[in-house]
């Protein structure tokens, strides 16, 4: 009997849609994790900080206030899953230079800086967002980023 292994990039794939799993978001739930050397250093989900009620239990301002996806980012409780993957890295002392982030989500430009300044080298991700800017600065940062999925 012949057992069919994912690959790696398909193994961690499927993690970062487990780790979105835990997400308290009500709008979109985004896992991400950073891995090198096919170890897993770090999971994120978006969700509040914390300490801080989720909105899952008081609900979106975003939502009550019809602001569109991409658009300030300003108004939302919750940390995005690459935000909170790169703050445990650091929180636990665990470098994450030339590292790889798998995401269920291409990063907005807000965690397109934070991926450009902590050293991250490239980035899978399976659907898209609407961000152009986080792709030029990736693209301008020589970050490689692949899609494994919808476009």
């Amino acid at each position: 009997m012949e057992m069919e292994r994912p690959s790696w990039t398909a193994y961690f794939m499927e993690i970062a849609f487990l780790v979105a799993k835990r997400s308290t978001c009500l709008r979109r739930k985004v896992g991400a994790i950073i891995v090198k050397d096919k170890r897993i250093l770090a999971t994120g989900y978006n969700g509040a900080p914390t300490g801080i009620k989720h909105c899952v239990d008081i609900g979106c301002l975003r939502e009550k206030l019809k602001v569109a996806s991409g658009e300030r980012h300003e108004l939302c409780r919750g940390i995005h899953a690459e935000q909170n993957a790169i703050i445990q890295s650091a929180y636990h002392g665990v470098s994450i230079k030339d590292s790889t982030l798998f995401c269920t989500n291409l990063p907005c430009s807000i965690c397109s800086k934070m991926i450009i300044n902590a050293g991250i080298s490239k980035i899978y991700y399976h659907s898209g967002y609407a961000d152009m800017i986080s792709q030029d600065m990736l693209k301008e940062a020589n970050i490689e980023v692949e899609i494994i999925g919808d476009k």
